[in-house]
Formats: structure tokens, sequence, C-alpha cells
């Protein structure tokens, strides 16, 4: 079923793809109704993961040809301190959420790094609006609180490794295809999905 959806799906090229998530904001994103998922039992979790990846294009998109820069440490570690808080109160391993939330936070600068590279070289493909920096975080809080409580429906999968490897990769997979990730993305979606199966994580984070 996955090689039939693999080789019949087109996938944008890069350039493609950031000219036309140039023009997305923070409430397209949010309101985009989806009618096929990520297949397996972490289609869920992966869905929200490409969500919060391609709210990055809006990140950068609001950065670009402003000076702000790209890496925050001091706000990374607020928003990894708040989801540590969450996580307690969702049930969720505090360690383990921290770690699969720091991968999210890669992913995001990933995308931005990739787009503010191309927007230089290709000047006339930047952006032309600038997406409200206050809506984003506001999504990126509520995309927090959805993907905290997967992590709590998936915990006892993704504490086996063989069929939580093979359930991610079969997710990440049909997400890419169906979601059409370019290159950039795809790399993005790969980095926020390192620590989903808790065996790739340091023993000390379990």
């Amino acid at each position: 079923m996955i090689t039939g959806l693999l080789g019949a799906a087109t996938v944008l090229t890069a350039p493609q793809a950031m000219a036309t998530s140039a023009h997305m904001n923070a409430e397209s994103v949010s309101s985009i109704v989806k009618t096929t998922k990520p297949l397996g039992r972490l289609g869920p979790l992966t869905d929200l993961v490409i969500e919060r990846i391609r709210v990055g294009d809006d990140v950068a998109a609001s950065k670009f040809g402003t000076g702000s820069p790209i890496e925050d440490p001091v706000r990374e570690e607020q928003v990894l301190e708040q989801v540590r808080k969450k996580a307690g109160a969702a049930g969720v391993n505090p360690d383990a959420a921290v770690a699969f939330f720091r991968d999210q936070i890669t992913a995001s600068k990933v995308v931005q790094k990739g787009l503010f590279a191309h927007w230089t070289a290709h000047p006339e493909e930047a952006p032309t609006t600038r997406p409200d920096l206050g809506q984003i975080r506001e999504l990126l809080d509520q995309l927090t609180t959805d993907l905290l409580q997967e992590l709590k429906n998936t915990e006892e999968l993704r504490d086996k490794p063989i069929p939580c490897t093979t359930q991610l990769a079969l997710a990440t997979g049909s997400g890419a295809v169906l979601e059409r990730l370019d290159t950039l993305h795809r790399q993005a979606l790969r980095a926020a999905t390192h620590s989903v199966c808790r065996s790739n994580e340091p023993a000390g984070r379990r």
C-alpha cells in the first residue's frame, strides 16, 4: 500500500515549495483541512510534527530581513522549561518530552536556515508579508499541548524499539508524500522525529 502511494505521488521541488510556503501565515496553517493523514499508529503524532514544521516557514518569514536571529538560546530554554512543566502535568516523562521538543526546535531551525539561504539567493521569492510572531507562538503553544497528548497516547509503543521504528517509518514516509514535503522539510522531519522511539534517547533521558 505505502509503495503504491510513494510511487504515485509527485513531490514538489524545493524552490517551488519554498515559494508556495512563503505566502502562508499562521492563520492559514491552522485552518488547513486535511482529508488524508500519515499512516499507522504514529500517524497522528507525525501529522502534528509536520504541522509544527510548517509553522517554521512562518517563523522564517516573520524574521527574514529584520535582523532577528534564528538561534535564540534563551527563548529555547524557556520553551523547554515550559514543556517540562506541562509534561509533568500531562503524565508524560519530562525528560523524554524535553528531548522530543528539543528535536522540534532543531527541525524548525533547519527550515528557517534553509529558507533564509534560499530567499537570500533568490530575493524575488522572499516573502512579501510578515506573519505576526505573537499569533505564531499561540499556535505553537497549542501544538505543544496536542503533541504532549500524543506522546502520552503512544508511550507504550514508543518504548518498544522494533515496533516503534517500523511504525515511525510508515508514518513519516506516508506523511512526507501526502504533504508533498520538499527536500528541506523532509530533512526537518527526520530531525523532528529523532527521539520519537525511546530507544533513540540517551539512557538518562528515558
